[in-house]
């Protein structure tokens, strides 16, 4: 039998980080790992209880042991992923996920994976969008291309030529390894071998990645000024389309909107790009593009850590 399984940095209460663990052990997840990137003492109990999961601290000492504690925590999330393929993952096949995101599909993830050549070292995953205001409700990925760009004007009338597939944050999804090459190195979306990027990789049918961006207005402002210096929406991230046709990126965009309109041009911004609205879930459907999921996180939760229900 196949089996997979699953490295993740995270900074989150604790009740979120059981949902996502409890989910994946649902989906069939047969070992999880997770570096506990603020040293969450009550996270490490709670997860060190369960079988298949192994919780790290890295806390000071985790650090100094390694060096120093990147000041970037893409950099922390890539060497935790690497050490975990490198030291601990005892499976077949490994992803490195957040904790905002959550493998959907309607078949075994094992035969999925088993059903893979025996030469290929990678495959891809590509991402949805959950939209603000209903959980169940998804924004599709598209392929790039030039019908991508006429769909995400034709959906987002104000922000669609500054929007890659509307998403707000990663379209590359995140990708499944196979275990045991000693010189595989991971990164949040790639994988390298021998300091060389991996470019041979399926996208793999039948899994999506559910990312919960922008669960709420009320969090989409508070981690706005993160994501803007250090996340998702960070300067050095391109634009979507070329500057000489008007492109600006996401960082740019917001800037402008912060600067001119203040919080209540972001949320005409969210309420455009977001919010699940009549008008955008209408237009998303019309075009193909609305997935519905109920991750049901709740009753994963009570099935594998009920005293955190």
């Amino acid at each position: 039998m196949t089996t997979w399984g699953i490295v993740s940095t995270i900074k989150a209460p604790v009740r979120d980080t059981l949902r996502f663990a409890a989910y994946h052990l649902s989906q069939g997840a047969h070992r999880i790992y997770i570096y506990l990137d603020d040293a969450n003492e009550a996270a490490f109990v709670a997860l060190n209880d369960h079988p298949q999961i192994t919780p790290i601290l890295t806390d000071d000492t985790w650090w100094e042991k390694r060096g120093r504690r990147p000041v970037k925590h893409q950099v922390r999330q890539s060497r935790n992923a690497t050490h975990c393929y490198r030291r601990l993952a005892k499976v077949d096949w490994l992803i490195h996920m957040d904790a905002d995101e959550f493998l959907v599909t309607t078949h075994s993830i094992d035969e999925i994976l088993g059903g893979l050549s025996d030469n290929t070292q990678c495959a891809r995953i590509r991402p949805m969008e959950q939209l603000s205001g209903d959980p169940t409700l998804f924004k599709a990925f598209m392929p790039a291309g030039a019908k991508r760009h006429r769909l995400t004007e034709a959906i987002y009338p104000t922000y669609g030529p500054y929007l890659k597939a509307g998403f707000l944050s990663h379209l590359a999804g995140k990708i499944f390894v196979r275990t045991g090459h000693p010189d595989l190195k991971l990164r949040i979306h790639n994988a390298l071998i021998d300091d060389k990027m991996i470019e041979d990789m399926p996208e793999l049918d039948g899994i999506d990645l559910a990312h919960a961006h922008a669960k709420s207005w009320d969090q989409f402002l508070a981690t706005f000024r993160f994501r803007l210096e250090k996340g998702s929406y960070r300067a050095e991230l391109a634009p979507e389309r070329p500057r000489d046709k008007g492109g600006l990126t996401l960082h740019e965009l917001f800037q402008q909107i912060a600067a001119e309109d203040g919080d209540a041009g972001l949320r005409a911004f969210f309420d455009e790009v977001c919010a699940a609205t009549p008008r955008l879930t209408q237009a998303l459907d019309a075009h193909g593009l609305l997935r519905r999921v109920d991750l049901a996180l709740d009753t994963h939760l009570r099935e594998h850590f009920p005293e955190y229900a």
